[in-house]
């Protein structure tokens, strides 16, 4: 059973930067594409980035697109998102989620198997 974790949440001011950690258990986070989504509340959940297998190619949404990065280390069974520049649209639960396949282009939440407990962002003005 492959469990996720997410960390690294908290508060911060706009224009701040916060870095979140997705750990993966098991042996098997380098063979798939890893996604995060993130949820405000009384929202749906919605895509913010993925990341191959291999962490060579990344797909963002246009909401975070140059502000946030997503990086790996299938090593150590880790996947980041670096977020910069926030705004307070950007609060919400974070998630972490392993893409069930077949596209790295997956932004609806069914295309993922896995997911995290969720870690709280919050940017204030």
């Amino acid at each position: 059973q492959v469990l996720l974790a997410e960390c690294g949440g908290g508060s911060v001011q706009a224009g701040g930067s916060l870095r979140l950690s997705c750990v993966a258990s098991g042996r098997t986070f380098g063979l798939h594409d890893m996604g995060w989504f993130r949820q405000a509340p009384g929202k749906e959940r919605e895509f913010v980035g993925g990341i191959s297998y291999d962490g060579g190619r990344t797909h963002y949404s246009d909401s975070v697109q140059g502000r946030f990065t997503i990086s790996r280390d299938n090593a150590k069974n880790t996947m980041v998102l670096q977020m910069n520049n926030l705004i307070p649209e950007d609060t919400g639960v974070y998630y972490c989620g392993r893409n069930r396949g077949g596209t790295l282009r997956a932004i609806r939440t069914e295309q993922y198997d896995i997911w995290g407990q969720g870690t709280q962002v919050t940017v204030s003005s």
